[in-house]
């Protein structure tokens, strides 16, 4: 068992690609939250592409172990159901994702599990979190709430009390980021500006 995988709660956070591996398993709909594009190692497409496999490998792992507990109590084959993967680049975009998992839960008869995974960015010297990914899942999690799905772990808890108390200053949060700073320095400040005003 994966102690790390948030496994009890519905709505899980976690970080990057390792965390995307970590929460996914049992999750209906994958979250990918990266706000601004251009920084770091990976491009969001790139991002979302080694979440995608990360997600894959990790059902993969969690079906052949619960396929061995069915095969051990002599039930029948397991078939896991098809993860949905949506992409989140501004804080506007969690309402939308609130709607999307109560239509999840609505086709499913019973409740959608949600793993949100702040991209954060690969550099050169490892992963490094970051704070706009981190405001806007919680902003995710602060909506899902909003509509009744509340179960969450306490990193998406306090992703949310963060992106809560800090609502009014997150334009300014944004543009003041590592993130942003490397944009600006490498020439990309209009992709910060479009961001912003997003």
């Amino acid at each position: 068992m994966n102690t790390h995988g948030q496994q009890k709660y519905q709505v899980r956070l976690d970080h990057g690609i390792a965390g995307a591996g970590r929460i996914a398993p049992g999750a209906h709909l994958v979250v990918v939250v990266d706000a601004l594009d251009g920084h770091g190692l990976l491009s969001t497409d790139e991002t979302v592409a080694a979440v995608l496999d990360a997600v894959a490998e990790a059902s993969e792992g969690a079906d052949r172990s619960e396929g061995a507990d069915a095969t051990e109590r002599g039930d029948g084959p397991v078939h896991a159901e098809t993860v949905e993967v949506l992409l989140v680049t501004t804080p506007a975009d969690a309402d939308g994702v609130a709607r999307r998992v109560l239509e999840r839960q609505a086709d499913r008869g019973d409740r959608a599990v949600v793993a949100i995974v702040a991209a954060g960015a690969v550099e050169p010297d490892g992963f490094r979190p970051a704070v706009e990914d981190q405001l806007a899942a919680g902003a995710v999690v602060d909506a899902l709430a909003a509509v009744g799905i509340d179960s969450s772990s306490p990193e998406a808890a306090v992703a949310c009390a963060a992106a809560v108390s800090l609502r009014r200053a997150t334009s300014h949060l944004l543009t003041a980021s590592a993130s942003a700073g490397e944009l600006v320095a490498t020439g990309r400040a209009d992709l910060v500006s479009a961001t912003r005003a997003s």
